[in-house]
């Protein structure tokens, strides 16, 4: 079981209790899209993520990505908010009869495996303690502002085993916050090679 202090955000409940399995941490469901009506569940996830700090579990579909941005918007600069991202993998949950409409499992597909490689990943990284990555080394190394950058950070999103739809600017914070230069320069110099 793996310990992590602060609460994890997830769209549903059969992702909260596929979490259950691998973590003790508090786990608070969006219910999807009812958190665009629910000012409860913003309040209270403002609350935590100045108290304990909250970190953004969803599916890595459109879907997703829209509620871990409403949440980003909704509580600020000033919160305490990390995002986790589960690998952009195809297929379908057992309990559906078929694909949702990115075709791609979602947090409740996820193996414990998996689960628990993103949470000890979570739970070991202190931000504090990584080097960063530049904008400008970023920029350098050809994933941004230049003709074939999408492609660039595509795969180097599927080699660090994130969404390969990220922004070059949630790209980076996620490296900077979870895998620091070190392991930047490796996939980096992976993907050259390639």
């Amino acid at each position: 079981m793996i310990h992590i202090d602060e609460v994890i955000v997830v769209e549903g409940k059969y992702d909260k209790e596929r979490l259950r399995r691998v973590t003790d941490a508090p786990i608070i469901c969006t219910h999807g899209f009812e958190l665009y009506r629910s000012k409860r569940i913003i309040e209270t996830l403002r609350k935590l993520s100045h108290q304990r700090g909250i970190i953004v579990l969803t599916d890595s579909d459109r879907a997703g990505f829209r509620i871990r941005n409403y949440i980003k918007r909704c509580l600020g600069k000033d919160a305490r908010v990390r995002h986790a991202y589960i690998p952009h993998i195809a297929g379908k949950e057992k309990r559906k009869e078929k694909a949702g409409a990115d075709g791609l499992l979602g947090v409740e597909g996820m193996t414990d495996e998996v689960l628990e490689k993103i949470l000890k990943r979570l739970a070991s990284s202190d931000s504090a303690k990584l080097t960063a990555v530049t904008k400008a080394e970023f920029y350098a190394d050809g994933f941004a502002g230049k003709p074939d950058s999408a492609e660039r950070r595509r795969r180097l999103a599927l080699r660090l085993s994130l969404p390969p739809s990220l922004s070059s600017n949630a790209l980076l914070d996620m490296i900077n916050k979870t895998y620091g230069a070190e392991k930047y320069r490796k996939a980096a110099d992976d993907i050259t090679k390639d």
